[in-house]
């Protein structure tokens, strides 16, 4: 008798937790990838998915191209079909609270989305554009570093910024040297150059390697 006692409460249990084991699936959500530069995420519906409620879903992918992939990534997942190839792939998900993104990892500039799952916090602000600086060299000997409105500048503050700089002379270069900064643009050639330079307090010189003693300026950063 014990033993059969102990059979009804073990196969009881079992009764209990097996179903436990088996999350319920909140719905299914439809993957493309291909066969141009396209790549989606869509409800049933047929509308591209913006937002869920978290939950487990079953994601069906249909990968169209042997260029492109599907890569679904965000908090706690981490799932992709392959780059090269084609096929049906179906991924049993769960979706926390959070951001996700899908991507094509070959051509991630050209091919993504993003949804959110709930109601995660927004994203941090994008970050501050670095103030511009503008930097000339020729025609003739002469050399400048003035703000982008093209101020000339005594002093800056100290900081990171984007340095465009305008090589008008196969004579001269422009070489900006200061506290941690040692950068030029080449003396045979002429154009415009881009720099994202972090400035330090104290002086800053530029000069052309050609001429320094003569063509030449400094600010002071401060």
């Amino acid at each position: 008798m014990r033993i059969r006692g102990l059979l009804v409460l073990t196969a009881s249990a079992a009764a209990v937790l097996v179903p436990s084991a088996f999350a319920a699936v909140a719905g299914t959500l439809n993957g493309t990838v291909g066969p141009e530069f396209s790549i989606n995420l869509q409800n049933p519906d047929g509308t591209t998915v913006s937002q869920i409620d978290p939950g487990t879903y079953e994601i069906v992918v249909r990968d169209l191209a042997d260029e492109h992939n599907f890569h679904l990534t965000g908090p706690g997942v981490n799932e992709m079909t392959p780059v090269v190839g084609q096929g049906t792939f179906t991924w049993t998900v769960t979706f926390g609270n959070g951001r996700y993104t899908v991507v094509c990892d070959p051509h991630f500039t050209q091919m993504r989305r993003t949804f959110v799952s709930g109601t995660p916090p927004p994203p941090p602000p994008p970050p501050k554009p670095a103030p511009k600086l503008l930097a000339t060299v020729g025609p003739k000997n002469t050399i400048s570093l003035k703000s982008a409105s093209g101020a000339t500048l005594k002093t800056v503050k100290a900081g990171t910024y984007s340095i465009t700089v305008r090589d008008r002379s196969k004579l001269h270069n422009f070489h900006l040297v200061g506290k941690g900064v040692n950068r030029k643009s080449g003396l045979a050639g002429m154009g415009t150059l881009t720099w994202k330079l972090k400035l330090s307090a104290g002086a800053l010189r530029f000069f052309s390697d050609r001429s320094p003693k003569t063509v030449k300026g400094s600010v002071k950063v401060t």
